[in-house]
């Protein structure tokens, strides 16, 4: 063991210093280190937790990337779309794409005896990945999509149930608007006529999401209903939801697959339809990155006020080893070996509290929230050791270079100014 080493022990015994006026501050830098630390993890993870949640609820509800046709109708839904089967072998055989689901949209009224409401009804087929939906299944199941006959099934969110009174089981009526062309024999042309139309389905299954903007309206039937009650054949349907293996790569994937399809359709990624989601997804890690950078700003001034007080303490002793002969440097590393210590110490508190709250908070799931205002029901972790590591890492190396700073008021000190007053 080095004298710097030693003489840094001794100091930093609590033992030997029970009446040492710096005792308390280095009490309040060692806290203040170890609620950063945990602040710090905590926000890391709440913030990746927060955007893994609100990610996956928006692409297990939607996907990835929508091809869908350019031009819309007067009540703003999609043109059918017909893509011949060569071309979707094609896009299937692609490595980056995992899975492609036809689908269609409609809009309509669902009327009981007292309420009317509107709604948007997603026809889906057997191909259908109901993976996510399958999870937040709150009473029935999924809806049958796959018989020849076509299926008067309809899996509707438990908001929409709750408010229009809707019951497991249940037939539910809707009406909807359908344009077809006709012959106009007074204009001698083709005209767009719209025409109401209806059908009762029955209630298969309810599900919750906590995404109020999809539980509030969204419903899914067998995507042959919206192809006959639109006046469809069975090849056109709204959309193609392709989903990719990497979120993280699905603007490149996206190009790739508009030079495939060339510029014959509208190709969105859930970036771009969601965008004011993401946008908001966004700012939080801008947030996050401000909490982190206030953390290790106040750990840091809380060590440097710490070992200040413990050279002004210490002058004495400064100036007596000096005296011995040990040079700058040497005393540099004393108050250097303490502080790191100290933060080590706090570091270690910091990262037992900091996990700990976040497995908490992962397996028994206490802080809760206001599904209707965050989309999801309670406060979402994330654990990554990686980020854990980093935050670590950087933390400890920030503090360690911002307390060379205050050691510099050792190489003023010199033994005549500090042991006269002996």
């Amino acid at each position: 063991m080095s004298v710097e080493k030693f003489i840094a022990n001794r100091i930093s015994n609590s033992k030997q210093n029970k009446d040492s006026i710096s005792k308390p501050i280095v009490k309040i830098g060692i806290i203040g280190i170890t609620l950063g630390v945990s602040v710090m993890l905590l926000t890391v993870s709440i913030v990746l937790g927060f955007k893994k949640e609100i990610v996956s609820k928006i692409t297990g509800l939607t996907t990835h990337i929508v091809v869908s046709s350019i031009n819309r109708n007067a009540s703003n839904e999609a043109e059918p779309i017909v893509m011949s089967e060569d071309t979707l072998e094609i896009l299937k055989k692609i490595p980056f794409v995992k899975h492609i689901q036809k689908t269609a949209f409609k809009n309509g009224l669902l009327k009981t005896d007292t309420e009317n409401e509107g709604i948007l009804l997603k026809g889906v087929d057997n191909n259908y990945d109901f993976d996510y939906l399958k999870k937040h299944i709150t009473e029935g199941r999924l809806p049958n999509f796959g018989t020849e006959e076509i299926s008067k099934e309809i899996f509707i969110s438990e908001v929409l149930a709750k408010r229009m009174d809707l019951k497991l089981h249940g037939k539910v009526l809707i009406y909807f608007i359908s344009q077809r062309e006709a012959y106009d024999s007074v204009l001698h042309e083709i005209i767009t006529k719209s025409e109401q139309r209806s059908r009762k389905f029955t209630i298969c299954g309810i599900f919750k999401t906590n995404f109020a903007d999809f539980d509030a309206k969204l419903s899914l039937v067998d995507l042959r209903q919206i192809q006959r009650i639109s006046n469809w054949d069975s090849t056109m349907v709204g959309n193609y939801e392709i989903a990719v293996k990497d979120f993280n790569k699905v603007e490149e994937d996206q190009e790739q697959i508009e030079e495939v399809l060339g510029y014959d359709y509208d190709i969105n990624n859930v970036k771009q339809i969601y965008s004011n989601i993401f946008m908001w997804l966004d700012k939080l890690d801008i947030n996050g990155v401000i909490v982190i950078v206030l953390m290790i700003l106040v750990a840091t001034i809380n060590m440097i006020t710490a070992l200040l007080i413990l050279i002004l303490e210490r002058t004495n002793m400064v100036g007596l080893v000096k005296a011995l002969g040990m040079n700058n440097v040497n005393v540099r590393k004393i108050f250097l070996f303490i502080s790191f210590k100290l933060i080590g110490r706090g570091m270690m508190w910091g990262n037992i509290f900091g996990i700990g709250l976040c497995l908490l908070q992962y397996y028994f799931k206490i802080a809760k929230l206001d599904s209707e205002t965050y989309y999801v029901d309670y406060v979402a972790i994330y654990i990554n050791w990686y980020y854990f590591v980093l935050l670590n890492v950087g933390t400890f190396l920030t503090c360690a270079i911002m307390l060379f700073l205050p050691t510099l008021i050792l190489t003023k000190l010199t033994p005549i100014k500090t042991l006269k007053f002996d």
